[in-house]
């Protein structure tokens, strides 16, 4: 297997996770001691709070932050042991460049170029993949941590926000432009990749339109370890 797609920083340390508090603070234990670190996701990550499941945290770039260490991954129950779920919400848009570079999106074969954060009109996306003689490819990505039945699943929490998303997709597609979801998968236990409709059900009905008006659906699931994250492989749709 290629080395990783993205490392995590030095420092990196596993302790245990205690509880969340209100949206963006962890209560964990690192040899025995109580820390507080910060979680930039706000999603509820359904069926991962476990206390006592092990926690990855990453320590703050800027030794003046109040907060010295950031959650990275969630360790999960399997067989005897436990594997990673990747958590951070910062990280799917750093693989999907990733991704790119190492020529793990064959969608985007041709692509030479990717802009972050692309602005059309009103709308920004989190990618903009351009190339010679191709058009425009639009691209929004998700951080998916839920797998129910093998199933893995988006999202885990209502969201308007991403319904309006498919919407801006769908109106681009309509213009005449590739248009796509990317959902970075961030544990290995799923076998297929679907909408969360017995969570968000006006999602997974935006998703479906979406599909159906041609927006790309490109499920990837990738490796997470304590010291990085390696691309594993892309799942089957089923809406």
């Amino acid at each position: 297997m290629s080395g990783a797609l993205v490392k995590y920083p030095d420092g990196c340390r596993v302790g245990r996770f205690v509880r969340r508090e209100k949206r963006f603070f962890v209560h964990a234990e690192l040899d025995g001691q109580p820390v507080l670190a910060h979680t930039n996701n706000t999603g509820s990550m359904l069926g991962l709070l476990r206390s006592g499941q092990p926690v990855l945290l990453s320590p703050a770039a800027n030794p003046e932050r109040k907060l010295k260490w950031t959650m990275e991954a969630l360790g999960q129950p399997d067989r005897g042991g436990f594997f990673w779920v990747g958590v951070n919400t910062a990280m799917p848009n750093r693989l999907m460049d990733a991704l790119f570079r190492a020529g793990h999106l064959p969608w985007t074969a041709g692509y030479t170029t990717l802009k972050h954060e692309a602005r059309n009109g009103e709308s920004r996306l989190d990618g903009l993949f351009t190339g010679p003689g191709l058009p425009e490819l639009w691209v929004e990505c998700k951080n998916v941590t839920l797998v129910e039945d093998g199933e893995a699943a988006f999202p885990d929490a209502v969201t308007s926000r991403g319904a309006k998303h498919l919407q801006t997709l769908m109106r681009l597609k309509a213009e005449g432009r590739r248009a796509a979801m990317l959902y970075i998968v961030q544990r290995p236990d799923g076998q297929c990749f679907r909408a969360a409709d017995y969570i968000d059900p006006v999602y997974a009905q935006t998703l479906a339109e979406a599909a159906a008006a041609g927006v790309e659906i490109w499920p990837v699931v990738v490796d997470v370890r304590p010291d990085g994250i390696w691309y594993s492989r892309t799942l089957p749709v089923r809406l």
